[in-house]
């Protein structure tokens, strides 16, 4: 990761809610599609050694991403994402919950939206996460924590290798 790039992850407990902030030494558009293109989220998403799967995704709103996290053994965790709002190149809302592999949904979810925009080259996205419930944010947050910060590091290697196509 570039150490000149701003990184920021605090935890709300209050609030029940995660505030992330991360520049990205790539142009706007390009990030933009690596956060809404299945072929491109599957790239990046899974912090290793574990890699992510789409099953399928509708990038619209009311459209759904339903997809899994593959741990090198095999486990897969599944995920539907339900996207709830969308500002091209700017914004979108989500609302994200496990499933099981039938797409039966584990609640309580939470709500995520993005926000981004462009400086001097730099992308930065803004990420404000509110949970449903404390148990649950207090359950996968230091895991959390751990895994979208290596998430994170992979998408800027996804963009420094897309960028020089």
């Amino acid at each position: 990761m570039n150490n000149d790039l701003l990184f920021d992850f605090n935890v709300d407990k209050a609030a029940k809610t995660v505030y992330i902030t991360r520049e990205f030494n790539a142009g706007q558009s390009l990030v933009w599609d690596a956060f809404t293109k299945a072929e491109l989220l599957d790239r990046w998403i899974a912090p290793a050694p574990m890699r992510a799967k789409t099953k399928y995704m509708d990038f619209k709103v009311g459209g759904r991403r339903f997809y899994a996290m593959i741990s090198p053994d095999g486990q897969e965790r599944w995920s539907v994402q339900e996207y709830t709002s969308i500002t091209p190149k700017t914004n979108f809302k989500m609302y994200n919950t496990f499933a099981d592999k039938d797409e039966n949904r584990e609640l309580p979810g939470s709500d995520w939206d993005h926000t981004f925009s462009e400086q001097d080259g730099k992308t930065k996205v803004v990420i404000t996460i509110y949970n449903e419930s404390l148990e649950r944010m207090e359950r996968i947050s230091e895991g959390f924590r751990i895994g979208f910060t290596m998430s994170l590091t992979n998408l800027d290697d996804l963009l420094a290798t897309l960028s020089q196509k």
